[in-house]
């Protein structure tokens, strides 16, 4: 059988695919949003945060809708960049169809993680809210600084499974730690998600960081893509 050149079909990586690329645009819009529309009285956080199951404000869309809420112009910028720069290559490989189901569901098993967790640290704080008088619960019920209605907000869990899936696809693909230190993708990964675990079970005071939604974003991804990949053990690079 001969090929025409006409029949062969050479592509180029896309710098910004086009999931990669909608993913960024609303991040950034619903930022616009979170500085603009009311901002300080924590509106569009009580909507579309996730909150502790045992807050007024937990609503169950909040485990999708989290992703696209962030705290900070850092916080947005860090996370956004972090996605094209893995992201993006994930959606080369996988096509958009696919790398939007992973992101969707990296997101989805970093809240779930993350709230199961949440849940047990608050008990304590349910328990010695319910013995206070009836006035006082009404005065915190719906109060930004009652530790239960502290939202969490970002991109990262999701974030850290295309980190998961890149270091397993690309495992000797060099990354440049602080565009300076050359660092092979498995190891980075491997030092990121332990250093992640540790935080997360250290639990610092003042640490307001969802480490153990960063650690369930990295195994969903990482078992997602085993699965993907059962039965083509060869890695990309």
């Amino acid at each position: 059988v001969f090929l025409t050149m006409s029949e062969f079909r050479f592509t180029r990586p896309n710098r910004f695919p086009p999931v990669i690329k909608n993913l960024l645009i609303i991040n950034v819009l619903v930022f616009i949003a979170q500085s603009t529309i009311r901002p300080g009285t924590y509106f569009i956080e009580n909507l579309f945060a996730l909150h502790d199951v045992h807050s007024v404000f937990f609503q169950p869309h909040q485990l999708l809708t989290h992703m696209f809420l962030h705290g900070s112009l850092e916080h947005i910028l860090f996370n956004m960049l972090a996605l094209w720069m893995f992201g993006s290559i994930l959606e080369n490989v996988w096509g958009g169809k696919r790398f939007l189901t992973f992101y969707i569901l990296c997101g989805l098993g970093a809240a779930v993680l993350h709230i199961v967790v949440l849940y047990f640290e608050m008990e304590p704080v349910m328990e010695a809210f319910r013995q206070l008088p009836s006035q006082h619960q009404l005065e915190l019920i719906e109060s930004p600084t009652f530790k239960v209605n502290v939202a969490t907000v970002g991109a990262s869990g999701a974030v850290f499974g295309c980190l998961a899936a890149f270091g397993y696809l690309f495992p000797n693909t060099l990354i440049m730690l602080y565009f300076l230190f050359p660092i092979k993708a498995k190891w980075f990964v491997i030092i990121y998600g332990a250093l992640e675990l540790a935080l997360a079970v250290r639990n610092s005071a003042g640490d307001n960081v969802a480490h153990f939604a960063h650690v369930g974003g990295a195994i969903t991804g990482f078992i997602i893509v085993l699965i993907w990949n059962k039965t083509n053990r060869k890695t990309l690079y």
